[in-house]
């Protein structure tokens, strides 16, 4: 009886260890093909935002950024800091510098330093009918020799060589998007700007792609900078949104942007505007102050 009972006991055994490994690999086959699917899903989202270099930028508004606010697939963008022509997404590791006019004080655009490399960001005024970066762009071309017109994952972009102190020469890399009555421009630095297959590259495009842009209902004139604010982040946003509720006025209220601008500067895509660093806040991870 006693080896008949344990012979019972060793079947059982046996029994639950080849169910139990019929599970593990079942779980095994589950996770493997939930982590292939998650990776096929990555691949697709990747490819829909950023597509290869071309010399037209398609999909914008559609498929991938930068945004308007109006666009009717737009991302949340609740959790952005918010400078008044545009709002900017979230990554880690970064550094935010804001760009203003020393005499004016106005605010002219911000500057994204993240390894390596860096991103100046600007948003203009455009027609209502037709946009701006192409005209700008053959402007630009015409005025500057050295600068050269290549394919770029935002479309045709410009290459241009700075000199800089110590007889170097920086390479930037200039690229405009139009949007519904503005273009948003961004000037990549280091190596961003020269090699495109770098983690920091595809980093800073990806954060350009997700700016979202408010272009307002103010009458500017093309080529006009978008009026800017000193950073607001979400919780003073939120804060404001709810105090503005709450007295029953109207949602515009909390906008800086919309009022009591600093008079914005003269000149094609104020160029020639005398800037300063200015400390920003600090949020998280994600902007680290400047001093």
């Amino acid at each position: 009886m006693g080896l008949f009972g344990f012979g019972k006991k060793k079947d059982k055994a046996e029994k639950a260890a080849v169910e139990t490994e019929d599970e593990d690999a079942k779980a095994a086959a589950a996770a493997n093909a939930a982590a292939k699917a998650d990776s096929e899903t990555a691949e697709e989202t990747a490819a829909a935002a950023l597509p290869e270099a071309s010399s037209e930028y398609v999909g914008r508004g559609e498929e991938r950024g930068p945004w308007d606010v109006d666009d009717e697939d737009v991302p949340d963008y609740d959790d952005y800091l918010d400078l008044g022509a545009y709002y900017l997404p979230f990554m880690q590791h970064i550094e935010l510098r804001i760009k203003a006019n020393r005499a004016t004080r106005a605010i002219l655009g911000s500057t994204i330093t993240y390894k390596n490399s860096s991103l100046e960001i600007e948003a203009y005024a455009a027609p209502k009918t037709l946009g701006l970066w192409e005209d700008w762009r053959d402007d630009f071309l015409a005025a500057n020799k050295k600068a050269s017109a290549v394919e770029g994952v935002f479309g045709t972009e410009l290459r241009l060589p700075v000199e800089i102190k110590g007889g170097k020469t920086l390479t930037t890399r200039i690229v405009g998007v139009d949007g519904p009555r503005w273009m948003l421009r961004g000037i990549f630095s280091g190596v961003a700007a020269t090699d495109p297959d770098a983690e920091e590259t595809e980093a800073l495009n990806r954060f350009f792609s997700e700016i979202v842009v408010e272009r307002g209902e103010e009458p500017l004139a093309p080529r006009d900078l978008i009026p800017m604010h000193p950073p607001v982040g979400p919780a003073e946003r939120k804060a404001a949104k709810a105090a503005a509720e709450g007295d029953g006025v109207d949602e515009t209220q909390g906008k800086e942007h919309l009022k009591d601008v600093p008079t914005r500067p003269d000149g094609p895509l104020s160029q020639d505007q005398q800037t300063e660093v200015k400390t920003t806040l600090s949020r998280g991870p994600m902007f680290s102050e400047v001093r």
